[in-house]
């Protein structure tokens, strides 16, 4: 018995070294290629360090969604009051209005300012005037240049029921002008059609990257077949771009509740508040102006959950039903 136990122990601490040396290895192994490779890492070393100070820093703030924040206190001295500020949020008379006007601004938004850049890109890849396509092109995504306090400044001028050039060009055309600013019923209409007319040149620049890996190898053999144009675009070049569509529609569903706030706090007054107001809006009412620190943060906390979740089903139903997602 005595050789059998004197055997047995060097090959449980052999065991046990090999177990504990498997993680030093892996660490000297990350050590040596980052020591390899130390001008990559110096590289996004700027972009790692602006997330981590300003993105991933802040939420430890969040926090005081869970607590009855006092400034004397702190943010570690303030009581807790658990879910109380959600509850509240939730069971107020203005919670379903709030969600309604973000959801329908969002959805409006996505049903015309999503498809536009595709109808544009497949359309600017047709054309073979290089000169007209570049200046359309210049034309559709200059207006991305335009800050939001500019642009929602000319849509002020523009639809200005005294002195509005679209104003006075409806009523030259023998219609009545509606009220474009005041009137709830215009809002969303003119929050989405201003925002397309911004961006929808700027991105079809990125569908129009897609289509130039296209191989003209295909065309050539569609045409060579009798396919017409009509053909070439349903069969080639919208296939070609489906992985980009993908990427872009899971991005934009993820931020389906996070409607910018400065363009609609602009356009803002107290004749439209009742379809302009979202959540957005209503976290920088409740927090800044008001200074309801605790239940703002809350508010944005849940509209933040929400965007989240959203982004990781949206993923999910395209990774099961393509093999095209985030991850």
């Amino acid at each position: 018995m005595q050789p059998e136990g004197k055997s047995a122990l060097p090959q449980n601490l052999s065991v046990y070294t090999s177990a504990n040396t498997i993680p030093n290895r892996k660490k000297n192994k990350l050590w040596r290629r980052m020591t390899r490779n130390w001008e990559l890492y110096l590289f996004i070393a700027p972009a790692f360090l602006y997330f981590l100070i300003f993105h991933y820093g802040p939420m430890y703030g969040i926090q005081i969604a869970f607590k009855n924040f006092i400034p004397t206190l702190g943010v570690t001295g303030s009581p807790w009051v658990g879910f109380d500020h959600f509850i509240r949020f939730f069971n107020s008379y203005y919670f379903w209005d709030l969600l309604w006007n973000t959801l329908s601004i969002s959805l409006y938004e996505l049903a015309i300012g999503f498809p536009l850049p595709i109808i544009l890109a497949l359309a600017f890849n047709e054309i073979k005037d290089s000169f007209f396509k570049r200046t359309v092109q210049t034309v559709t995504y200059a207006p991305h240049f335009i800050s939001v306090v500019v642009m929602s400044g000319m849509i002020i001028t523009f639809l200005s029921p005294s002195s509005g050039m679209i104003v006075n060009l409806v009523e030259a055309l023998g219609f009545q002008a509606p009220q474009f600013l005041t009137d709830p019923a215009w809002f969303k209409t003119v929050y989405v059609l201003s925002g397309v007319w911004q961006s929808a040149g700027w991105g079809t620049i990125i569908y129009l990257a897609a289509l130039s890996g296209v191989d003209p190898q295909l065309h050539e053999a569609a045409v060579v077949d009798g396919a017409s144009r009509f053909k070439r675009i349903l069969h080639i070049n919208i296939p070609a771009i489906i992985p980009t569509i993908t990427i872009l529609l899971i991005l934009n569903m993820g931020s389906i509740l996070g409607v910018g706030f400065e363009k609609i706090l602009l356009l803002q007054n107290p004749l439209n508040m009742g379809s302009s107001d979202v959540i957005s809006t209503f976290v920088y009412r409740s927090g800044l102006v008001d200074a309801q620190y605790s239940f703002s943060t809350a508010v944005g906390l849940f509209n933040s959950v929400v965007n989240a979740v959203l982004l990781i089903t949206v993923n999910q139903i395209a990774r099961r039903t393509s093999e095209n997602s985030l991850w």
